[in-house]
């Protein structure tokens, strides 16, 4: 059993700029970024993404996965040391905290490692369809995220449309407004679920059109390497009709599910499962336990706001190793 004076467990901008920070304050941080944890290679959401035209630094946009290769390399050159295994049992009970990897956590099995605090940065995943054709046209016409891919020239001036019925499908067709020809939004019910200001400013959008009791049912596109999305199959829910529709773009808006399982018994969620943390900094309900990124923000989940949050828990918790494990946390 090694021991560590923190863990960070994630791969993406959170869990590396948390890494940086840590590793530069001569901490000596273990990060574990997982070997396919969630069903997401190490580097998280933005290794699904393209081009990444909105993180500062890059004039030129970054791929995404060239994106999180560099924060890698740069958590490596500060002396963060990677492990590439995935956590699948955490002990928070008490400090140290205790944690086995999916190698060795046999019942009785003794941790690989302990840690005096753990800083969780697991991230989202954004919901899929399960779409014939969404695998084929995922980041080549459907995305699940309007303000991350919704300025890329694909889209624009085309028909593009969304799937949802909430705030966020709401927000982020009246976003796609400024970029695509038209957008229609795609609701199964004969109602929206968005506030009523939110509903009324969708419905008045002069470039945003609602179709009530309606489904996509298949994504069509181009029949060739990197080939794009063309069209979209949709379903009359009431009478069965089915047509296909001009498409260049399809964005899902149905919800993200955070990556909670190692902690969903043991710290303080809220009520669609990310964790709860003390307004304006990384504490958690448990003492040396900080969060960051997408696991604990249901409403930004960028880039740059995961990186943000990554430096608020290395910060929290480089002061409260220093203290001495007293922690002013209050949920």
């Amino acid at each position: 059993m090694v021991h560590s004076k923190v863990v960070i467990i994630g791969s993406g901008p959170a869990a590396h700029t948390a890494a940086i920070y840590l590793s530069r304050a001569e901490l000596e941080p273990v990060l574990y970024e997982g070997m396919l944890a969630n069903g997401t290679a190490a580097g998280g959401q933005l290794t699904t993404t393209t081009d990444v035209e909105n993180f500062p630094g890059f004039p030129d946009g970054v791929g995404g996965q060239e994106l999180m290769e560099k924060m890698r390399k740069q958590s490596e050159r500060f002396g963060t040391e990677v492990i590439t295994e995935t956590i699948s049992k955490l002990d928070l009970s008490q400090r140290p905290f205790k944690m086995w990897t999916e190698w060795n956590d046999a019942p009785g099995s003794e941790p690989v490692r302990t840690a005096d605090a753990v800083i969780i940065a697991t991230g989202a995943n954004a919901r899929r369809l399960n779409l014939p054709g969404e695998e084929t046209y995922w980041q080549n016409g459907i995305s699940a995220c309007a303000v991350c891919d919704g300025a890329v020239p694909i889209f624009r001036n085309k028909p593009l449309y969304v799937i949802g019925g909430g705030d966020s499908a709401a927000e982020e067709a009246m976003f796609l407004a400024k970029y695509g020809s038209t957008v229609t939004v795609l609701v199964r019910r004969d109602k929206l679920r968005a506030s009523k200001v939110m509903a009324d400013r969708l419905l008045a959008h002069p470039k945003c059109v609602v179709r009530f009791n309606t489904v996509a049912t298949e994504v069509i596109g181009e029949n060739k390497p990197n080939g794009l999305m063309t069209h979209l199959r949709v379903k009359d829910t009431t009478s069965g009709q089915e047509e296909i529709v001009d498409a260049n773009g399809l964005f899902y808006a149905v919800g993200h599910d955070p990556a909670n399982a190692l902690v969903k018994e043991q710290l303080k969620l809220d009520e669609d499962g990310y964790i709860v943390t003390q307004p304006g900094t990384s504490y958690t309900s448990i003492e040396g336990v900080f969060a960051c990124g997408d696991v604990q923000d249901k409403r930004y989940r960028q880039a740059i706001t995961s990186a943000g949050t990554g430096c608020v828990a290395a910060l929290d918790a480089e002061k409260f190793i220093a203290e001495g494990g007293e922690s002013h946390a209050s949920l």
